[in-house]
């Protein structure tokens, strides 16, 4: 980790030497949620989203400073604004494909452990469950590869050079990338572990940290992977271990989804006051 904690310690040093607490203590957010990014695994995503949540409890406190609201009357015709706009409405579009993933993977999955009590067929759940999984992946997929289009347009730099200005618009731009990285590390885990090698990354923390996620996939158990082997890979002879892996996944989906919605609700009020801003 030290290589994320490098990249934040040399963005802090562009900053003005006294913040405001509010911006230190979101500075203190980034930090810890950066140094959760080393291993992806289900406790650990948990433990990120519920750092986010804390963060963008932050991100509104400083939302109500007279420092924002300067920095929005100086920069209201930059790029910027249009950008930090922007990104609130992406980060929910993120969030909400994490709702999306979770929910289709707990119906299908209490669906196949209903049929299995009832000691019947499962090969027309099976199939369902496929067909769920396909088009999971494929919102995954076209939800992560969006990140890549936005991360080479985004520049989110201001012209002016007030300090307390650009220090409010990095901590503002460190905030999305380190959620949409976590979002990545969410939609990749609810993927499967071959999603990894095909992602390059959204944020520097993201990328700083696929090199140690590397040699420890192998180690982590994932509960979406777990249940494909089983299902998909016609391992349902194994009816014990099955229903165990499948009851391990729906008390791992119903923790990202409760996380996940009150989740939405922070973003959601938090751009409710970016705009409410811009239209004072």
């Amino acid at each position: 980790m030290a290589a994320s904690k490098s990249n934040l310690h040399i963005r802090s040093n562009s900053l003005p030497s006294k913040l405001h607490p509010v911006i230190e203590e979101c500075n203190d957010h980034l930090m810890r949620l950066g140094a959760a990014h080393a291993i992806s695994s289900s406790s650990s995503i948990a433990q990120q989203l519920s750092g986010l949540e804390d963060l963008h409890l932050c991100v509104e406190r400083m939302l109500e400073l007279p420092l924002t609201q300067h920095a929005f009357s100086q920069g209201r015709q930059e790029k910027w604004v249009d950008e930090l706009v922007d990104g609130s409405l992406r980060l929910l579009d993120m969030c909400s494909a994490g709702k999306d993933a979770v929910l289709h993977t707990k119906e299908c999955a209490r669906d196949i452990q209903s049929t299995m009590r009832r000691k019947v067929s499962l090969e027309s759940e099976i199939k369902k469950y496929s067909a769920s999984r396909k088009v999971v992946k494929k919102a995954i997929q076209k939800a992560l590869g969006g990140l890549k289009v936005v991360e080479s347009k985004c520049t989110f730099s201001p012209t002016n050079k007030d300090s307390e200005i650009t220090a409010f618009v990095g901590v503002f731009r460190e905030v999305e990338a380190v959620t949409l990285a976590t979002f990545e590390s969410l939609l990749s885990f609810i993927s499967g572990p071959k999603t990894h090698s095909k992602l390059n990354g959204w944020s520097l923390v993201s990328k700083l940290m696929q090199s140690k996620r590397v040699g420890c996939d192998d180690d982590v158990v994932n509960e979406f992977a777990k249940v494909d082997a089983v299902l998909l890979n016609n391992e349902t002879n194994k009816g014990d271990q099955a229903m165990v892996d499948l009851k391990n996944l729906e008390m791992c989906v119903q923790n990202f989804e409760q996380m996940l919605e009150s989740l939405f609700r922070r973003l959601i009020k938090t751009r409710v006051s970016l705009l409410n801003i811009l239209n004072n």
